[in-house]
């Protein structure tokens, strides 16, 4: 006997009482009506099948009344029971229903956006739900062109939305990355300022090279927030620099959201906290990131101060 067959007698009532009258009972139910007729099943045929048999229609039976995955109460949540008959026997198959398709489809695509430091009610921004006022509308559609150019892997820049607080950039920017995750394209999104931190302490439980290769591959970048951090020479150069450039490298976009516009994120990135002035380095950033984005100006109402 096969482990599956083994299992399911385990489960099921004892059908070896009265077996034929068992068989009479397939034989009369109309879910089994088609497997019989097609491959013209003899009683000698079914006989070693109850089991399979029962199984398959008490799946059935309990499908038609599904409330869901949780409270499923199949021999394996989330599956039922096909038959086939092949080399003279008629053998089950344990298969997944479409909500257990549905919901590890869901979970992938959380798997492919990921987040770093970013709060809950940015995370579950769409684009539904975003106002398209007259300050926003501009940015929203580039945001979508650019989903679109990326799905149909057609050249593309990436994103800098800058603009006063509040005014819904990080929103956007969430919604971008769960559309390209229902479009199977895996993006991480994170809070800078938080992540510079981060990447201090990285150094000491030797994670830095892990992280930055991730950051360096993952096929869409967000930065949310850059230019509100307090930067160094070694994160400037080292971690901002190293990023951008092996992402332009490898033709890789990163979007962005900033207070600033090009210059002022320029002029801040020229201000190390240890450093003083380093003009030129911080141009060298800038050239990464003028050059591989277009900028939208995203305006509106403070909405944190309309909560």
């Amino acid at each position: 006997m096969d482990p599956l067959s083994q299992i399911i007698g385990e489960l099921i009532p004892n059908l070896s009482v009265n077996k034929q009258k068992w068989v009479r009972y397939f034989e009369q139910h109309p879910e089994l009506q088609s497997l019989f007729q097609t491959n013209e099943l003899s009683k000698e045929m079914i006989l070693p099948s109850l089991n399979q048999l029962y199984q398959y229609i008490e799946d059935k039976k309990n499908c038609s009344l599904c409330i869901g995955i949780d409270n499923c109460p199949n021999l394996l949540k989330g599956h039922y029971t096909t038959l086939k008959f092949e080399y003279g026997q008629i053998q089950s198959i344990l298969t997944k229903c479409q909500k257990l398709l549905n919901q590890e489809e869901e979970e992938y695509k959380n798997q492919l956006f990921k987040s770093q430091y970013i709060p809950k009610e940015v995370l579950k921004a769409s684009f539904k739900e975003i106002d398209q006022t007259l300050g926003r509308k501009e940015a929203l559609m580039g945001l979508l062109k650019f989903i679109d150019l990326y799905q149909s892997g057609q050249k593309r820049k990436g994103i800098y939305l800058y603009g006063p607080l509040g005014v819904g950039k990080s929103h956007m920017l969430a919604a971008t990355a769960k559309k390209l995750a229902e479009n199977k394209i895996s993006t991480l999104m994170i809070y800078v300022p938080d992540f510079f931190r981060e990447m201090k302490s990285s150094i000491q439980d030797q994670t830095l090279n892990e992280k930055m290769k991730l950051l360096q591959e993952v096929e869409v970048l967000i930065l949310d927030d850059i230019g509100a951090e307090t930067i160094s020479q070694w994160e400037r150069d080292e971690i901002l620099g190293a990023i951008l450039q092996a992402r332009v490298v490898k033709g890789l976009p990163i979007l962005y959201s900033s207070n600033l516009n090009y210059d002022d994120l320029e002029e801040h990135l020229a201000y190390s906290n240890k450093g003083g002035v380093e003009s030129l380095k911080a141009k060298r950033i800038m050239e990464r990131i003028r050059h591989y984005t277009v900028p939208y100006f995203v305006d509106g109402p403070n909405r944190r101060m309309l909560e």
